[in-house]
């Protein structure tokens, strides 16, 4: 595993401890939910950004910038508002965690 790889999963490691002993695949089954635009895993199979491989805080701060709007979007301002703080850090560090 690459350093970056590694350093995405102790992001995973050191969230919510009791979210992620009820549910291991918390994080992945909380990233799926953007498969439709962004692609299985991540992977953009055209039109949308992949999200895979791309470092956890650049993401943060892009789903941070469409919850506050400073980020024009159509639909994304939107879908951002429906999860915690916490579940955004555990879809980034997941797809941080993606080659």
């Amino acid at each position: 595993m690459n350093p970056k790889h590694a350093l995405a999963m102790l992001g995973l490691v050191g969230l919510s401890a009791a979210a992620q002993a009820q549910d291991p695949n918390l994080a992945r089954n909380l990233a799926a939910t953007c498969a439709n635009c962004h692609g299985t895993n991540g992977r953009s199979v055209g039109g949308m950004a992949s999200l895979a491989g791309e470092a956890q805080d650049k993401l943060m701060q892009a789903l941070s910038d469409f919850k506050s709007g400073d980020r024009p979007a159509t639909i994304m301002h939107q879908i951002v508002k429906g999860y915690t703080d916490e579940q955004l850090k555990l879809i980034t560090a997941w797809y941080a965690a993606q080659d």
